[in-house]
């Protein structure tokens, strides 16, 4: 009598199906993880601005004195130039200028959020946004201070983008919005 053994492994042909089909699997899902990862970036920096002027606003509330937030590349100081990518301060402004002064206190500091983000605000938020006692938004010298500050990843294509838009009466909302490109 003859014994067939049987092996139980696996054919050349059956292990090239498996895969051709993982490499098909893969190749559908490395672009969709890329755009979900781009997708949390953009909100998670977006929440931090969004953050950052909420407590800006009731600093000055609190405070009953004018709180700002300004971007900044060292933490200590206001800058002028660049977006607010670079990062930015929270200070309480007493002297209503502005800009962080010697005897003004730090709230909150903001580093570089990283990533391949561009952070950028229209000319009435360009480089600063504040608030008075009452909470609205002004600028230093009292007019009503209202705009939008732009979040996107940098892209030369359409892309999804958020924008922050700052009404006068100091509220903030946040708008999903498709730029051509960033």
């Amino acid at each position: 009598m003859k014994r067939t053994i049987k092996n139980g492994g696996f054919t050349l042909v059956e292990i090239l199906v498996v895969v051709v089909i993982l490499a098909v699997l893969m190749s559908v899902a490395v672009p969709l993880l890329s755009d979900a990862v781009k997708s949390m970036r953009l909100t998670s920096a977006v929440n931090h601005v969004f953050s950052s002027l909420i407590l800006t606003r009731s600093e000055a509330i609190k405070r009953t004195s004018r709180a700002a937030m300004c971007k900044s590349d060292t933490g200590s100081s206001c800058a002028t130039a660049g977006g607010w990518e670079q990062g930015w301060i929270v200070f309480h402004d007493a002297n209503g200028n502005g800009l962080l002064d010697a005897e003004e206190s730090i709230i909150h500091r903001q580093s570089p959020l990283g990533g391949n983000l561009k952070i950028s605000g229209n000319s009435p938020v360009a480089n600063y946004v504040s608030f008075t006692p009452m909470g609205t938004s002004r600028y230093t010298y009292g007019a009503f201070q209202a705009g939008t500050i732009t979040v996107c990843n940098v892209s030369g294509a359409k892309a999804e983008a958020r924008q922050l838009v700052l009404h006068s009466s100091g509220r903030p909302r946040i708008a999903k919005v498709t730029l051509d490109s960033c």
